[in-house]
Protein backbone atom coordinates (compact mmCIF):
# COMPACT_ATOMS: atom_id res chain seq x y z
CA UNK A 1 0.00 0.00 0.00
CA UNK A 2 1.37 3.46 -1.51
CA UNK A 3 2.14 6.50 1.64
CA UNK A 4 -0.22 9.74 1.35
CA UNK A 5 2.90 11.61 1.04
CA UNK A 6 3.95 9.91 -2.56
CA UNK A 7 0.59 12.62 -3.15
CA UNK A 8 2.60 15.83 -2.25
CA UNK A 9 5.65 14.48 -4.35
CA UNK A 10 5.53 17.81 -6.55
CA UNK A 11 5.03 19.86 -3.39
CA UNK A 12 8.33 17.97 -1.81
CA UNK A 13 10.55 18.59 -5.21
CA UNK A 14 9.19 22.48 -5.19
CA UNK A 15 10.75 22.71 -1.59
CA UNK A 16 13.59 21.45 -2.29
CA UNK A 17 14.63 22.98 -5.37
CA UNK A 18 13.09 26.37 -4.13
CA UNK A 19 15.34 26.09 -1.19
CA UNK A 20 18.64 25.28 -3.38
CA UNK A 21 17.64 28.41 -5.43
CA UNK A 22 17.45 31.06 -3.16
CA UNK A 23 19.95 30.22 -0.87
CA UNK A 24 22.08 29.54 -4.13
CA UNK A 25 23.61 26.28 -3.26
CA UNK A 26 25.63 24.08 -5.21
CA UNK A 27 22.80 21.04 -4.58
CA UNK A 28 21.03 19.40 -2.12
CA UNK A 29 19.78 15.64 -2.17
CA UNK A 30 16.40 14.98 0.39
CA UNK A 31 14.09 12.05 1.60
CA UNK A 32 11.15 11.52 3.20
CA UNK A 33 10.48 8.38 6.00
CA UNK A 34 7.02 7.51 6.87
CA UNK A 35 5.86 4.57 8.09
CA UNK A 36 9.43 2.41 8.12
CA UNK A 37 9.66 3.01 4.42
CA UNK A 38 11.83 5.59 2.30
CA UNK A 39 8.79 7.01 0.56
CA UNK A 40 10.37 10.14 -1.61
CA UNK A 41 13.82 11.51 -2.39
CA UNK A 42 14.87 13.85 -4.40
CA UNK A 43 17.51 16.08 -5.56
CA UNK A 44 17.97 19.54 -7.00
CA UNK A 45 21.46 21.63 -8.12
CA UNK A 46 24.91 19.25 -8.63
CA UNK A 47 26.61 17.14 -6.79
CA UNK A 48 29.57 18.08 -8.93
CA UNK A 49 29.45 21.78 -10.73
CA UNK A 50 31.76 20.87 -13.22
CA UNK A 51 30.46 17.63 -14.51
CA UNK A 52 27.06 18.54 -14.43
CA UNK A 53 26.55 15.26 -12.17
CA UNK A 54 23.31 15.76 -9.71
CA UNK A 55 22.69 13.55 -6.69
CA UNK A 56 21.01 10.67 -5.83
CA UNK A 57 19.64 8.77 -2.49
CA UNK A 58 23.01 7.00 -2.47
CA UNK A 59 25.50 9.81 -3.07
CA UNK A 60 27.82 9.95 -0.29
CA UNK A 61 28.13 13.17 2.06
CA UNK A 62 30.44 13.92 5.19
CA UNK A 63 26.94 13.76 7.67
CA UNK A 64 29.32 15.26 10.57
CA UNK A 65 27.91 15.97 14.13
CA UNK A 66 24.91 13.44 12.99
CA UNK A 67 27.79 10.57 13.71
CA UNK A 68 26.88 11.77 17.75
CA UNK A 69 23.54 10.24 17.60
CA UNK A 70 25.78 6.61 16.69
CA UNK A 71 27.93 7.46 19.47
CA UNK A 72 24.99 8.23 21.55
CA UNK A 73 23.45 4.96 20.76
CA UNK A 74 26.11 3.13 21.68
CA UNK A 75 27.04 4.57 24.81
CA UNK A 76 23.28 3.75 25.92
CA UNK A 77 23.83 0.08 24.18
CA UNK A 78 26.88 -0.75 26.60
CA UNK A 79 24.47 1.34 29.59
CA UNK A 80 21.92 -1.71 28.34
CA UNK A 81 24.66 -4.62 27.94
CA UNK A 82 25.79 -3.72 32.07
CA UNK A 83 29.25 -2.13 31.10
CA UNK A 84 28.55 1.46 32.40
CA UNK A 85 26.03 3.33 34.28
CA UNK A 86 25.13 7.02 32.36
CA UNK A 87 25.42 7.99 36.14
CA UNK A 88 28.97 7.11 36.30
CA UNK A 89 31.91 10.04 36.45
CA UNK A 90 33.93 10.50 33.13
CA UNK A 91 36.71 9.93 35.36
CA UNK A 92 35.81 6.63 36.12
CA UNK A 93 36.51 5.27 32.48
CA UNK A 94 38.59 7.94 31.60
CA UNK A 95 40.98 8.15 34.58
CA UNK A 96 43.64 10.99 32.79
CA UNK A 97 40.74 13.36 32.74
CA UNK A 98 41.15 14.20 36.71
CA UNK A 99 44.22 16.23 35.19
CA UNK A 100 41.54 18.01 33.26
CA UNK A 101 41.05 21.80 34.76
CA UNK A 102 38.02 22.65 37.44
CA UNK A 103 37.66 25.65 35.64
CA UNK A 104 33.88 26.13 36.68
CA UNK A 105 33.60 23.17 38.74
CA UNK A 106 35.15 19.88 39.47
CA UNK A 107 35.61 17.41 36.63
CA UNK A 108 34.31 14.45 39.35
CA UNK A 109 30.80 16.29 38.51
CA UNK A 110 30.93 15.46 34.52
CA UNK A 111 28.77 12.14 34.07
CA UNK A 112 28.06 10.28 30.68
CA UNK A 113 24.50 11.28 30.83
CA UNK A 114 25.75 15.00 31.16
CA UNK A 115 27.99 14.73 28.23
CA UNK A 116 25.64 13.29 26.14
CA UNK A 117 22.75 15.99 26.69
CA UNK A 118 25.58 18.82 26.38
CA UNK A 119 25.13 19.58 29.61
CA UNK A 120 28.31 18.79 31.28
CA UNK A 121 29.88 22.34 31.29
CA UNK A 122 32.83 20.73 29.25
CA UNK A 123 35.06 23.19 26.70
CA UNK A 124 33.87 23.17 22.70
CA UNK A 125 36.56 21.97 21.10
CA UNK A 126 40.10 19.70 21.90
CA UNK A 127 42.76 22.04 22.87
CA UNK A 128 44.45 23.84 20.02
CA UNK A 129 41.76 23.79 17.68
CA UNK A 130 41.25 26.66 14.99
CA UNK A 131 38.82 25.72 12.49
CA UNK A 132 39.99 28.99 10.18
CA UNK A 133 43.22 26.93 9.08
CA UNK A 134 41.78 23.41 9.64
CA UNK A 135 43.58 22.53 12.49
CA UNK A 136 41.43 19.66 14.90
CA UNK A 137 43.25 16.96 16.81
CA UNK A 138 40.47 14.37 16.41
CA UNK A 139 42.25 11.52 18.11
CA UNK A 140 40.99 11.02 21.71
CA UNK A 141 44.41 9.49 23.30
CA UNK A 142 46.19 12.10 22.14
CA UNK A 143 44.02 14.70 23.57
CA UNK A 144 43.66 13.03 26.73
CA UNK A 145 47.76 13.50 27.07
CA UNK A 146 46.87 17.08 27.29
CA UNK A 147 43.90 17.01 29.89
CA UNK A 148 45.25 19.56 31.96
CA UNK A 149 44.78 22.16 28.89
CA UNK A 150 40.90 21.48 28.93
CA UNK A 151 37.76 20.96 31.14
CA UNK A 152 34.82 22.65 32.08
CA UNK A 153 34.14 26.00 31.34
CA UNK A 154 30.52 26.74 32.43
CA UNK A 155 29.34 25.02 35.60
CA UNK A 156 27.70 21.44 35.70
CA UNK A 157 24.28 21.00 34.55
CA UNK A 158 23.38 25.32 34.44
CA UNK A 159 23.19 25.24 30.55
CA UNK A 160 23.55 23.92 26.84
CA UNK A 161 27.10 24.10 25.97
CA UNK A 162 27.97 22.16 23.06
CA UNK A 163 31.37 19.70 22.76
CA UNK A 164 33.14 17.92 20.41
CA UNK A 165 35.06 17.04 22.21
CA UNK A 166 32.83 15.62 25.10
CA UNK A 167 31.44 13.32 21.96
CA UNK A 168 34.86 11.92 21.21
CA UNK A 169 35.56 11.35 24.83
CA UNK A 170 32.96 9.23 24.79
CA UNK A 171 33.77 7.48 21.53
CA UNK A 172 36.90 6.70 23.57
CA UNK A 173 34.90 4.94 26.04
CA UNK A 174 32.77 3.05 23.32
CA UNK A 175 36.07 1.59 22.67
CA UNK A 176 36.96 0.83 26.04
CA UNK A 177 34.36 -0.77 27.45
CA UNK A 178 33.12 -2.68 24.60
CA UNK A 179 37.08 -4.11 23.87
CA UNK A 180 37.28 -2.99 19.94
CA UNK A 181 37.70 0.44 17.91
CA UNK A 182 34.83 2.48 17.96
CA UNK A 183 34.29 2.22 14.05
CA UNK A 184 34.57 -2.00 14.66
CA UNK A 185 31.67 -1.03 17.21
CA UNK A 186 29.23 0.91 15.27
CA UNK A 187 29.79 -0.84 12.34
CA UNK A 188 28.91 -4.55 13.85
CA UNK A 189 25.95 -3.25 16.64
CA UNK A 190 24.46 -0.78 14.58
CA UNK A 191 24.82 -0.02 10.69
CA UNK A 192 25.02 -3.87 9.64
CA UNK A 193 22.37 -4.73 11.75
CA UNK A 194 20.30 -1.79 10.05
CA UNK A 195 21.26 -2.23 6.66
CA UNK A 196 23.12 0.98 6.97
CA UNK A 197 25.99 -0.11 4.01
CA UNK A 198 27.34 2.91 2.69
CA UNK A 199 28.00 4.49 6.20
CA UNK A 200 31.36 5.04 6.88
CA UNK A 201 33.23 6.43 9.53
CA UNK A 202 36.82 8.07 8.63
CA UNK A 203 38.26 8.11 5.32
CA UNK A 204 36.63 6.41 2.49
CA UNK A 205 37.43 2.95 0.64
CA UNK A 206 38.92 3.51 -2.62
CA UNK A 207 35.92 1.91 -4.05
CA UNK A 208 33.12 4.77 -3.34
CA UNK A 209 35.63 7.72 -3.29
CA UNK A 210 33.93 8.59 -7.24
CA UNK A 211 30.96 8.44 -5.35
CA UNK A 212 30.75 11.24 -2.97
CA UNK A 213 29.39 14.42 -3.95
CA UNK A 214 31.67 17.51 -3.87
CA UNK A 215 32.19 20.20 -1.51
CA UNK A 216 31.82 23.77 -1.60
CA UNK A 217 32.47 26.72 0.31
CA UNK A 218 30.00 28.96 0.91
CA UNK A 219 29.47 32.21 -1.21
CA UNK A 220 31.39 35.28 -1.61
CA UNK A 221 30.63 38.33 -3.62
CA UNK A 222 29.95 35.67 -6.79
CA UNK A 223 27.81 32.93 -7.35
CA UNK A 224 30.77 30.75 -8.66
CA UNK A 225 31.26 28.53 -6.19
CA UNK A 226 34.54 27.21 -4.83
CA UNK A 227 35.54 23.29 -4.35
CA UNK A 228 36.75 22.58 -0.77
CA UNK A 229 40.34 21.01 -1.90
CA UNK A 230 41.39 20.54 1.66
CA UNK A 231 38.43 19.98 3.72
CA UNK A 232 38.95 19.12 7.45
CA UNK A 233 39.91 15.58 8.49
CA UNK A 234 37.27 14.95 11.26
CA UNK A 235 37.33 10.93 11.51
CA UNK A 236 36.21 9.87 14.70
CA UNK A 237 33.25 9.82 17.14
CA UNK A 238 32.20 13.30 17.50
CA UNK A 239 31.94 13.49 13.54
CA UNK A 240 33.45 11.66 11.49
CA UNK A 241 30.76 9.71 9.40
CA UNK A 242 30.53 9.59 5.75
CA UNK A 243 26.40 8.41 4.43
CA UNK A 244 23.84 9.28 1.99
CA UNK A 245 19.76 9.68 2.28
CA UNK A 246 19.50 5.82 1.68
CA UNK A 247 20.99 4.86 5.09
CA UNK A 248 19.68 7.86 6.92
CA UNK A 249 16.41 7.36 6.14
CA UNK A 250 16.79 3.61 7.28
CA UNK A 251 18.08 5.42 10.59
CA UNK A 252 15.32 7.62 11.00
CA UNK A 253 13.20 4.74 10.36
CA UNK A 254 14.71 3.07 13.01
CA UNK A 255 14.02 5.71 16.13
CA UNK A 256 10.17 5.35 14.03
CA UNK A 257 9.39 2.15 14.47
CA UNK A 258 6.10 0.77 16.43
CA UNK A 259 6.90 -0.37 19.87
CA UNK A 260 5.57 -3.81 19.11
CA UNK A 261 7.81 -4.44 16.12
CA UNK A 262 11.17 -6.25 17.38
CA UNK A 263 12.66 -6.31 14.22
CA UNK A 264 15.32 -4.63 15.67
CA UNK A 265 15.11 -4.78 19.31
CA UNK A 266 18.41 -6.49 19.94
CA UNK A 267 20.11 -3.02 18.04
CA UNK A 268 18.46 -0.94 21.01
CA UNK A 269 15.12 -1.30 22.73
CA UNK A 270 12.06 0.72 22.22
CA UNK A 271 12.22 2.04 25.55
CA UNK A 272 15.68 2.78 25.29
CA UNK A 273 15.12 4.34 22.20
CA UNK A 274 12.27 6.59 23.70
CA UNK A 275 14.31 7.54 26.41
CA UNK A 276 17.20 9.21 24.24
CA UNK A 277 14.70 11.02 21.98
CA UNK A 278 13.20 12.65 24.21
CA UNK A 279 13.94 16.21 25.12
CA UNK A 280 14.99 17.01 28.14
CA UNK A 281 17.12 20.26 29.05
CA UNK A 282 15.89 23.46 27.97
CA UNK A 283 18.24 24.99 25.19
CA UNK A 284 16.45 28.30 25.00
CA UNK A 285 14.51 30.25 27.54
CA UNK A 286 11.75 30.81 24.85
CA UNK A 287 11.10 26.56 25.42
CA UNK A 288 11.55 26.30 21.54
CA UNK A 289 14.29 23.56 21.83
CA UNK A 290 15.73 20.47 24.47
CA UNK A 291 18.24 18.24 24.30
CA UNK A 292 17.99 14.53 24.68
CA UNK A 293 20.38 11.91 24.88
CA UNK A 294 22.23 12.13 21.29
CA UNK A 295 18.79 13.61 20.13
CA UNK A 296 17.45 17.21 20.36
CA UNK A 297 13.82 19.01 19.57
CA UNK A 298 12.87 21.85 18.51
CA UNK A 299 9.31 22.90 18.27
CA UNK A 300 8.04 24.56 15.04
CA UNK A 301 4.37 24.74 14.60
CA UNK A 302 3.40 22.78 17.45
CA UNK A 303 5.54 19.63 16.87
CA UNK A 304 8.15 18.77 18.17
CA UNK A 305 11.00 17.61 15.52
CA UNK A 306 13.85 15.08 17.45
CA UNK A 307 16.66 15.77 14.91
CA UNK A 308 20.39 16.34 14.64
CA UNK A 309 22.51 18.47 12.12
CA UNK A 310 26.16 17.78 10.56
CA UNK A 311 28.81 20.73 9.82
CA UNK A 312 31.83 20.57 7.85
CA UNK A 313 33.47 22.71 5.37
CA UNK A 314 31.78 22.06 2.38
CA UNK A 315 29.06 19.80 3.98
CA UNK A 316 25.58 20.78 6.04
CA UNK A 317 22.66 17.76 6.79
CA UNK A 318 20.07 16.92 9.02
CA UNK A 319 18.07 14.30 10.43
CA UNK A 320 14.33 14.92 11.62
CA UNK A 321 11.44 13.15 12.90
CA UNK A 322 8.30 13.20 14.41
CA UNK A 323 7.69 10.33 16.24
CA UNK A 324 3.71 10.64 16.53
CA UNK A 325 2.92 10.66 13.05
CA UNK A 326 6.45 8.61 12.47
CA UNK A 327 7.64 10.67 9.66
CA UNK A 328 11.17 11.97 8.72
CA UNK A 329 13.03 14.13 6.84
CA UNK A 330 17.09 13.33 5.62
CA UNK A 331 18.88 16.74 3.75
CA UNK A 332 22.23 16.65 2.61
CA UNK A 333 23.86 19.60 1.20
CA UNK A 334 27.34 19.76 -0.39
CA UNK A 335 27.78 23.48 -0.01
CA UNK A 336 27.33 26.04 2.86
CA UNK A 337 23.38 26.06 3.60
CA UNK A 338 20.76 25.42 7.25
CA UNK A 339 19.22 22.30 6.02
CA UNK A 340 17.35 22.19 9.75
CA UNK A 341 14.68 24.41 8.37
CA UNK A 342 14.48 22.67 4.47
CA UNK A 343 14.57 19.19 6.84
CA UNK A 344 11.61 20.57 8.85
CA UNK A 345 9.35 21.91 6.06
CA UNK A 346 9.78 19.05 4.30
CA UNK A 347 8.76 17.06 7.12
CA UNK A 348 5.82 19.36 7.95
CA UNK A 349 4.40 18.74 4.15
CA UNK A 350 4.47 15.00 4.48
CA UNK A 351 3.19 15.14 8.34
CA UNK A 352 0.32 17.14 7.07
CA UNK A 353 -0.35 14.58 4.18
CA UNK A 354 -0.48 11.58 6.95
CA UNK A 355 -2.38 13.40 8.73
CA UNK A 356 -5.10 14.24 6.42
CA UNK A 357 -5.40 10.83 4.92
CA UNK A 358 -8.04 8.74 5.65
CA UNK A 359 -7.11 6.01 8.63
CA UNK A 360 -6.37 2.39 8.06
CA UNK A 361 -8.94 0.41 9.81
CA UNK A 362 -7.98 -2.59 11.17
CA UNK A 363 -9.61 -5.62 13.33
CA UNK A 364 -8.80 -4.53 17.21
CA UNK A 365 -6.59 -6.78 18.70
CA UNK A 366 -7.77 -9.64 20.80
CA UNK A 367 -7.54 -8.96 24.96
CA UNK A 368 -6.04 -11.82 26.92
CA UNK A 369 -8.53 -13.52 28.88
CA UNK A 370 -7.05 -12.85 32.33
CA UNK A 371 -7.77 -9.28 31.52
CA UNK A 372 -11.85 -9.44 31.61
CA UNK A 373 -12.68 -9.59 35.00
CA UNK A 374 -10.04 -6.21 35.16
CA UNK A 375 -12.19 -4.15 33.43
CA UNK A 376 -14.84 -1.93 34.29
CA UNK A 377 -15.32 1.97 37.05
CA UNK A 378 -12.77 2.22 39.99
CA UNK A 379 -13.56 5.22 42.25
CA UNK A 380 -12.09 7.25 44.46
CA UNK A 381 -15.03 9.16 46.16
CA UNK A 382 -14.61 9.89 49.99
CA UNK A 383 -11.64 12.29 49.35
CA UNK A 384 -11.34 13.61 45.84
CA UNK A 385 -14.07 12.12 44.02
CA UNK A 386 -12.50 10.68 41.10
CA UNK A 387 -13.81 7.69 38.43
CA UNK A 388 -11.74 6.28 36.24
CA UNK A 389 -12.35 3.16 34.37
CA UNK A 390 -9.69 0.44 33.10
CA UNK A 391 -10.19 -0.46 29.80
CA UNK A 392 -8.41 -2.57 26.88
CA UNK A 393 -7.90 0.50 24.09
CA UNK A 394 -5.27 -0.19 20.93
CA UNK A 395 -4.12 -3.44 21.86
CA UNK A 396 -3.24 -2.56 25.90
CA UNK A 397 -4.89 -2.02 29.23
CA UNK A 398 -5.25 1.05 30.30
CA UNK A 399 -6.33 3.74 32.88
CA UNK A 400 -8.85 5.93 31.05
CA UNK A 401 -9.58 8.79 33.19
CA UNK A 402 -11.86 11.34 30.11
CA UNK A 403 -10.62 13.93 32.59
CA UNK A 404 -7.03 13.81 32.33
CA UNK A 405 -5.76 12.94 29.45
CA UNK A 406 -3.54 10.37 27.81
CA UNK A 407 -4.13 7.11 29.21
CA UNK A 408 -1.95 5.38 31.36
CA UNK A 409 -0.79 1.98 29.86
CA UNK A 410 -0.15 -1.14 32.20
CA UNK A 411 2.67 -3.24 31.74
CA UNK A 412 1.79 -7.00 32.61
CA UNK A 413 3.95 -8.30 35.17
CA UNK A 414 4.93 -11.92 36.40
CA UNK A 415 1.83 -11.70 38.72
CA UNK A 416 -1.09 -11.73 37.13
CA UNK A 417 -2.78 -8.83 39.33
CA UNK A 418 0.27 -6.52 39.41
CA UNK A 419 0.96 -4.36 36.60
CA UNK A 420 3.99 -1.59 35.75
CA UNK A 421 2.82 1.84 34.55
CA UNK A 422 4.66 3.00 31.63
CA UNK A 423 7.11 5.72 32.03
CA UNK A 424 6.34 9.83 31.12
CA UNK A 425 4.17 10.22 34.08
CA UNK A 426 4.00 10.78 37.88
CA UNK A 427 3.02 6.77 39.04
CA UNK A 428 5.56 5.47 36.42
CA UNK A 429 7.55 2.63 38.20
CA UNK A 430 4.47 2.39 40.69
CA UNK A 431 2.71 -1.12 40.53
CA UNK A 432 -0.59 -0.95 39.99
CA UNK A 433 -2.28 -4.01 42.26
CA UNK A 434 -5.52 -5.35 41.52
CA UNK A 435 -7.40 -7.50 44.53
CA UNK A 436 -9.78 -10.01 44.75
CA UNK A 437 -12.78 -10.25 47.30
CA UNK A 438 -13.74 -13.40 49.01
CA UNK A 439 -16.28 -13.92 46.39
CA UNK A 440 -13.01 -13.83 43.42
CA UNK A 441 -14.49 -10.45 42.02
CA UNK A 442 -12.33 -7.84 41.70
CA UNK A 443 -12.42 -5.38 44.38
CA UNK A 444 -10.22 -2.78 44.26
CA UNK A 445 -7.43 -1.33 42.71
CA UNK A 446 -4.16 0.33 44.18
CA UNK A 447 -1.99 2.67 42.18
CA UNK A 448 0.55 5.34 42.79
CA UNK A 449 -0.25 6.10 46.45
CA UNK A 450 -4.17 5.59 45.99
CA UNK A 451 -6.70 3.37 46.35
CA UNK A 452 -9.42 2.61 44.52
CA UNK A 453 -12.86 0.38 44.43
CA UNK A 454 -14.53 -1.18 42.01
CA UNK A 455 -18.03 -0.44 41.05
CA UNK A 456 -20.15 -3.64 40.39
CA UNK A 457 -23.13 -3.78 38.17
CA UNK A 458 -26.56 -4.22 40.17
CA UNK A 459 -27.62 -7.68 39.57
Amino acid sequence: MGSPVEDVAGKLQTTLASYVKEHRLPGATAGVVHDGRLVWTGSAGFSDIAARRVAGPQTLHRVASITKTFTATAVVMLRDDGALGLDDPLVEHLPEVAAAQPAAGPIEAVTLRLLLAHQSGFQSEPPGTDWAVGRYEGDAVVNLARAAEFGTRVPVATQEKYSNLGYQLLGEIVARRSGMPYADFVRARITEPLGMTRTVLGHLPPELVDEAATPYAGRWLTDELRPVTEPLEMVSSEGGLWSCVEDLARWAAFWLEKDDDDVHTSVLSHRSRKEMRTPRYLGDEDWTSAFGLGWYGVRKDDVIWVQHGGSLLGFRSMVAFDPKERVGAVVLINGMGMPGALAMSLGATARTAVAEAAPVLEPPATMPASYADLLGLYTEADVFGEMVRVEWRDGHLVLHDPDAPPDLQLTATDDPLVFDVEPGFRPSGEPCRFERGADGRIRSMWIGGGSYRRLHPAD
